[in-house]
């Protein structure tokens, strides 16, 4: 056993992986939700079929992953790389759709008009959110969180070192 301390967080690799996972959880069950209250279709545009959104979130999720690893490389990462990681989401879900549109054969000019009813209606903003939420929990994760400074915090009572100097 070493007496090294311990490093507060995980690894950004595996900060990125957490993080893009739960910005991909976050963005379907947010849309999904906004969509049901508000009664309206994610993608308004008719024609386009599910393929243009899958790659849409493909390449946010990408995008969002790739600003996130940039802004973990700082020491200590700070909580405003979350901001970066919700505009590369929302630009690379608008990006996305419109590749994806293209991919599909769809016409270019409903794939530009889903592209602006995204960037302008409610879904752009639940993607953008998401991204700034999941952002600020990577950093998060390889922060450590809170630390305690080891006096008088909940839960500090009674412990003791397990073999003190003599």
């Amino acid at each position: 056993m070493t007496s090294e301390p311990r490093p507060a967080g995980v690894t950004p690799p595996v900060a990125v992986v957490l993080a893009a996972v739960s910005f991909l959880a976050l963005s379907i069950a947010a849309l999904g939700v906004v969509s049901l209250v508000l009664d309206a279709d994610v993608i308004p545009v008719r024609g386009l079929g599910a393929i243009p959104g899958v790659i849409g979130q493909v390449v946010a999720v990408s995008v969002f992953a790739g600003v996130l690893w940039w802004g973990l490389r700082a020491e200590p990462p700070g909580y405003l790389t979350a901001v970066p990681c919700a505009i590369g989401a929302f630009v690379g879900e608008i990006v996305g759709l419109v590749v994806g549109s293209v991919v599909t054969g769809a016409d270019p000019t409903r794939g530009l008009a889903a592209a602006e009813s995204i960037a302008l209606g409610f879904p752009g903003a639940v993607i953008a959110a998401a991204g700034l939420v999941a952002g600020a929990f990577g950093v998060l994760l390889v922060r450590g969180g809170p630390r305690s400074s080891g006096g008088g915090g909940r839960g500090s009572e009674g412990t003791r070192d397990p073999e003190p100097d003599r």
